[in-house]
């Protein structure tokens, strides 16, 4: 399948700001709801959300091509690709004929302000790797300082586990302080409680369009066959309870209380201009894990934190999601690769992508090396050594283009107290 790549020169008659994370290039895809109106399969330009929905109605888009325009069942990548090719049709400058249609243009038309997004995919499974080396290498620093920072198994497959999908919700939703069993080293006992230690998790993830029969592998060639598109993913986590816990099965309740998702899928055509080939793999994957191209993408990632004191959000982090080590194909490969089948509307995270430096750190865990070194709010003064109730946190994402910018808009919520 041949990717449709926007031209950074083409322009939408829908005005759009350079620093737009919606410019005509990304047209990416989510659910939203508005008054007067159920949910509808929506895409975002500029300031604005088109009503796909309305649009086939109105017969601008062809309902026997795409029969369901009020949710993303039945589409696989081709489809949507091809839709988002419709949807471009559309809002290039030279079409009138949704621009020149006042009536239609006002319904379908939405201000960003007057809808409000959902989870994109309700998904049917949730799974989460561990595919971001250097938080890899700072938690093992962390925990085995006396050891090599990476097991001997990190450079040979992508590590994973399978989360809650039912706890997965949109940005914006409030993250209730969850409760569970911690037990401090010098404790005789475990004690039950709210979570001390509450951290967020820089991911991002892909919603799967079309999975495999049972028994069938999915290869790294083909696996972005298979995928919607990305998403940005906040994993939050409670690290005192996964202290306890973890051993010897891994995480449980210190992850599946909440998994924060952004509400539009970009499609891998958009990013196909910001690809990279990433970090070279030492030693090589074994053959079903090898790829060949530029698996990577640029992608710049932030986290913001604003605490209920402070007027403003104040940036921790600055990351890139070239910095995972096993790639977004590798890790569906991997998945497939003893047969299990994966099915459509799946979403799969990377696992918390950190960078090299100290200002790159993708978890609080590691911004304030387990809590030893709090992040300071200079506007009121305040410090973090872990998320305090009615604090907002707020990811972004986005490619940089000439003159225009691919981006995923906000995953955020803001932490209420235990109940």
């Amino acid at each position: 399948m041949k990717p449709f790549v926007v031209p950074a020169t083409a322009r939408s008659w829908v005005e759009v700001s350079p620093d737009s994370d919606f410019p005509i290039q990304n047209l990416p895809f989510g659910v939203c709801t508005a008054k007067g109106r159920g949910e509808f399969l929506a895409v975002p330009i500029g300031d604005h959300v088109l009503d796909l929905l309305a649009l086939g109605e109105a017969g601008l888009i062809d309902e026997e091509d795409f029969p369901i325009l009020d949710s993303f069942i039945e589409l696989d990548r081709e489809g949507l690709g091809t839709l988002r090719q419709a949807v471009f049709e559309l809002l290039h400058d030279e079409n009138g004929a949704l621009r020149d249609n006042k009536k239609l243009r006002a319904h379908a038309l939405l201000p960003t302000a007057q809808v409000k997004p959902q989870v994109p995919i309700p998904p049917n499974a949730f799974v989460d790797f561990y595919s971001g080396i250097h938080h890899a290498s700072n938690v093992g620093r962390m925990f085995r300082p006396d050891q090599p920072p990476l097991l001997p198994n990190y450079r040979w497959l992508p590590i994973g586990y399978n989360g809650r999908a039912s706890s997965v919700v949109a940005s914006g939703t409030p993250i209730v302080r969850p409760k569970g069993q911690t037990k401090p080293p010098d404790a005789d006992a475990p004690t039950f409680g709210p979570t001390k230690a509450l951290d967020f998790e820089l991911e991002m993830g892909f919603y799967v369009g079309h999975g495999n029969e049972m028994g069938k592998r999915i290869t790294c060639s083909s696996a972005e066959e298979h995928m919607l598109g990305l998403v940005i993913v906040n994993d939050w986590s409670a690290r005192d309870v996964q202290t306890w816990e973890y051993q010897p099965l891994g995480p449980f309740l210190a992850k599946s209380f909440a998994t924060s998702v952004s509400p539009w899928i970009v499609t891998l055509d958009a990013l196909e201009p910001f690809r990279v080939e990433g970090m070279a793999q030492d030693p090589p994957p074994l053959p079903h894990l090898r790829h060949h191209g530029k698996p990577h993408f640029d992608v710049v990632l932030e986290v913001w934190l604003q605490t209920a004191k402070a007027k403003r959000p104040r940036r921790v982090a600055v990351s890139n999601m070239s910095h995972l080590y096993w790639s977004i194909s590798q890790q569906l490969a991997h998945q497939t690769s003893n047969g299990t089948p994966v099915e459509g509307g799946d979403l799969y995270a990377s696992g918390t992508i950190s960078g090299p430096t100290e200002d790159a750190c993708g978890s609080m865990l590691e911004a304030t090396w387990r809590g030893q070194r709090p992040i300071t709010v200079e506007e009121t003064g305040e410090t973090r050594s872990w998320l305090e109730d009615g604090d907002t946190l707020t990811l972004r994402a986005w490619a940089q283009g000439d003159g225009f910018r691919v981006g995923f808009g906000e995953c955020s919520g803001t932490v209420k107290p235990a109940v």
